[in-house]
């Protein structure tokens, strides 16, 4: 199979991943040459709860938002997955269906692996399983971080420490500021922290008078990485 044609910018996305940059240089080679390349616009649907698993993908650019419905039927971010991730293995090993609904979050560039070459890859490469034992137990230890951090720490440290997560993912330096450049609403963020908007709104005006960060539409730009910090220390 060919190597697919990312751009140049994709392609670093996708080399300096922090789990791919791991691997050994034929595995990564393996793992493209059985990659296609999917360009999706913005809220492309690509799994729905309860679907059968097809592929594994890495996003080389954009975000993929993983979501569920609550009981009232409002569709809730859990989180976003940023260029150099990749997601979708862990269906394909149980053999059980999707447990979330993913789908685009702006123009987004995936790298797609078919259930069948995945196999074929854990079948040739023993590296792989070994590789991806690791990667689920990083999973797990942000996972039960994020239960902690919403069991024990106040909505302003939650809210903070998110903000540093999502400028260290898809922060653009600017000067002395650093613009994040995922489109989020303030209800997009209120779903990530477990609070009301109206709430979140509050901590971010309050971030804003500390001068850490500002609000735009759709956009927030960290100001102070050190004023982020403290406050999600607190």
């Amino acid at each position: 199979m060919n190597t697919p044609v990312l751009t140049i910018a994709e392609r670093n996305n996708i080399d300096a991943g922090a789990w791919f940059s791991t691997l050994s240089e034929d595995l990564r080679s393996a793992i493209l040459a059985r990659a296609v390349v999917r360009r999706l616009p913005d809220g492309a649907p690509l799994a729905q709860r309860g679907s059968p698993a097809e592929e594994w993908c890495g996003v080389a650019r954009g975000a993929v938002r993983i979501s569920s419905v609550s009981l009232s039927g409002k569709q809730v971010s859990l989180t976003y997955v940023e260029p150099g991730t990749w997601f979708g293995d862990i269906a394909l090993f149980d053999g059980l269906p999707r447990t979330h609904d993913a789908d685009t979050h702006g123009e987004t560039t995936l790298l797609a692996v078919r259930k069948a070459d995945f196999h074929d890859l854990l079948r040739q490469h023993v590296e792989l399983y070994d590789a991806l034992l690791r990667l689920n137990c990083r999973r797990l230890r942000i996972m039960f971080n994020l239960v902690e951090d919403l069991n024990t720490r106040p909505l302003s440290a939650r809210l903070a420490k998110n903000i540093l997560m999502l400028a260290k993912s898809y922060g653009v330096v600017q000067g002395e500021e650093v613009r994040i450049g995922l489109q989020l609403a303030q209800e997009d963020l209120a779903q990530l922290v477990g609070a009301s908007r109206q709430r979140v709104n509050q901590e971010l005006k309050e971030l804003e008078r500390e001068g850490a960060l500002r609000v735009e539409p759709a956009r927030l730009v960290v100001l102070s990485r050190e004023k982020l910090v403290r406050a999600a220390e607190r």
